[in-house]
């Protein structure tokens, strides 16, 4: 996608600061001549305890997907230790219908990198491994090329800013599997092991890579950190929804005119974010369904969407969830069993095969929802689906098994009758008729 988010302007201005309108920020000069790495200068001069406590107060809620609270995820990093500590910054982004975190690789990766130094500071941290999936060839060297140039400056390796601390910041490119955007999975690849969950506890803060202390936050998340500081938590606390404050980067995609990243802040009502943001529905058709957060959130009814805004308890209270804010929008035409089916489709393809629940059930629903898309599904199936996703859902390692079957769910709860019609179908076409 050839887009940048200062192509598209919006009635309410809100002026961008994960993604600025400055086009060159990718370049370090050009990111130092707007305050870049102040926040970094500002933060040595704390107290690590200081910057955790400000963002535990700043209310930041992790970008990836669980929305925890960030400053509660950094105090849980042991201080005074003997051993190691990591710090894992995920961009493997494999999401279906996500695709915020390669904008900030690619528009403003310096902010990525100060959040990141940042982070390692507040933790004692001495090395940095970002995650990059692998199919992101474009974006790994332009994040690479802003590195060299921030070791280069002095800003990451030994000593920085003449301090006695020191950190080291790697790239580790994926291969492609989406069972490792799961954090203990993305530890496992770093390792050189197969992607397979870990059992928890221990927890990565206690056990993560090599058997050392690690904390893992997603790349938009760590792209917040210098915000805060620079900004200080109050001013942070006032943008957007109380509870979940702060800029979002919402994807949309779909059925809309103007598909794309958008900045804003959090709590805009979703109908606002499809009509105005993403430009309205092709021919002006009616809409369908949503899916709010990436593939394995609960799908929306589209005649359900009135008071929804785009945060973390407004969607909980509407049965779905932020996710990776990645809005999928589907209009009135939309062949609902098609999508289910394509997206049991990729949870089976990419499910590790640790779990059997997970394993074995993937598989079914893609086999009774294959049924529903060739005309040959029976009365009882849709019954018998529901009965397999609720027993994937909970009973698996990762949180993969409930990404499968949230979907599934959620559609046969909101869209029963579309199911049943194509049963109807399903007998016409056996009888002849």
């Amino acid at each position: 996608m050839n887009f940048h988010p200062a192509d598209i302007k919006h009635l309410n201005e809100w002026k961008r600061v994960i993604i600025p309108d400055d086009r060159d920020l990718y370049k370090i000069d050009s990111y130092l001549a707007q305050g870049g790495y102040n926040a970094l200068k500002k933060s040595l001069e704390m107290k690590p305890e200081e910057i955790i406590d400000g963002v535990k107060k700043s209310n930041l809620r992790g970008r990836g997907g669980a929305c925890f609270p960030t400053g509660l995820k950094w105090s849980f990093m042991p201080r005074n230790f003997d051993k190691p500590k990591y710090l894992c910054v995920n961009g493997d982004e494999s999401e279906p219908g996500t695709f915020k975190d390669r904008q900030i690789f690619e528009y403003n990766p310096h902010l990525l990198i100060e959040g990141t130094i940042i982070a390692c500071y507040a933790m004692g941290i001495t090395t940095a491994y970002i995650y990059v999936r692998g199919e992101y060839g474009k974006w790994i060297k332009m994040l690479q090329k802003a590195i060299d140039d921030a070791y280069a400056k002095g800003f990451i390796g030994e000593k920085i800013l003449g301090k006695e601390f020191s950190t080291q910041v790697y790239i580790h490119r994926g291969a492609g599997a989406y069972i490792c955007g799961e954090e203990s999975s993305l530890m496992n690849s770093i390792e050189g092991e197969r992607g397979y969950p870990r059992v928890k506890p221990p927890f990565p803060a206690q056990s993560g890579l090599w058997g050392c202390p690690t904390t893992i936050n997603n790349v938009e998340t760590i792209s917040n950190i210098p915000l805060i500081i620079s900004n200080g938590w109050e001013w942070y606390c006032k943008i957007g929804a109380d509870k979940h404050p702060g800029p979002i980067l919402v994807g949309v995609s779909g059925n809309v005119n103007h598909p794309g990243v958008f900045e804003m802040p959090t709590g805009k009502p979703l109908l606002e974010i499809i009509y105005e943001w993403a430009g309205g529905i092709p021919g002006n058709k009616g809409i369908k369904a949503v899916i709010p957060g990436g593939s394995s959130t609960m799908v929306l009814r589209g005649d359900r969407l009135e008071g929804i805004r785009m945060d973390a308890e407004s969607l909980k209270a509407a049965g779905s969830s932020v996710g990776t804010a990645g809005i999928i929008v589907m209009d009135e035409d939309t062949d609902l069993i098609k999508v289910i089916t394509r997206i049991a489709q990729f949870y089976y393809h990419e499910s590790c095969g640790q779990c059997t629940p997970c394993r074995e059930g993937t598989n079914w629903m893609f086999e009774i929802l294959k049924r529903f898309q060739k005309y040959e599904a029976k009365n009882e199936d849709i019954d018998l689906l529901l009965d397999v996703a609720n027993n994937i859902e909970g009973n698996t390692i990762c949180a993969l098994g409930d990404a499968a079957a949230w979907p599934v769910q959620s559609v046969i709860h909101n869209f029963r009758d579309e199911f049943e019609k194509r049963i109807q179908a399903s007998q016409l076409q056996e009888i002849g008729l």
